[in-house]
């Protein structure tokens, strides 16, 4: 798992996360959210990354 900054446009990808959100409501905001974490899920694929990449996520919590 990778905890340091691997970017390579911090400033674009967010703006487009805030973009794509915008007007959300809340229901649709969290439906966003999920499908979002699985197509990056799906784009890592690596079982033990993801694992490791949950526990932070929760520990973080």
């Amino acid at each position: 798992m990778i905890t340091t900054p691997h970017w390579q446009d911090a400033d674009t990808f967010y703006e487009q996360l805030l973009d794509a959100q915008a007007g959300l409501s809340p229901d649709q905001l969290q439906a966003f959210s999920a499908r979002l974490v699985l197509l990056l899920a799906n784009q890592v694929g690596d079982a033990a990354v993801l694992a490791e990449c949950i526990q932070a996520a929760r520990e973080a919590a």
